[in-house]
């Protein structure tokens, strides 16, 4: 049996963009998807494809890399790196002010549960 996965950045990306645009359930009815880059071309260190935004403020940015995409969330990011370790995601916590929580999706698959980490940090905020 073949496995297909999508492992392509910039494919997770849009499949991320289209989640978050096609629901429109509380609280993702509140969010947007903002200065998108349709040139982004990943990178090894990510280029941002996108901005989340929740009410006109950012909670999000999106980056691809070329296996993969990193969300950098700056709203309830205890909650948001609980959940997503809770769903197995990739995360790192970023030292900076303000401190943000890095999410990794490596995988189609897996972008509900990078958008049930983003619900748990907006939730929490």
């Amino acid at each position: 049996m073949v496995e297909d996965r999508t492992t392509d950045g910039v494919r997770i990306a849009q499949l991320l963009s289209s989640e978050l645009d096609g629901r429109e359930d509380p609280p993702l009815d509140s969010l947007a998807v903002v200065n998108a880059n349709r040139d982004a071309e990943p990178t090894e260190d990510g280029t941002l494809a996108y901005e989340v935004e929740r009410n006109g403020e950012r909670v999000a940015s999106v980056f691809v890399h070329p296996d993969r995409i990193r969300m950098e969330l700056t709203d309830g990011i205890e909650s948001a790196e609980r959940t997503a370790r809770e769903a197995d995601l990739l995360v790192r916590p970023k030292a900076v002010e303000p401190p943000r929580v890095l999410i990794f999706v490596e995988q189609g698959a897996h972008v509900k549960r990078a958008v049930d980490a983003l619900i748990a940090g907006l939730d929490a905020s």
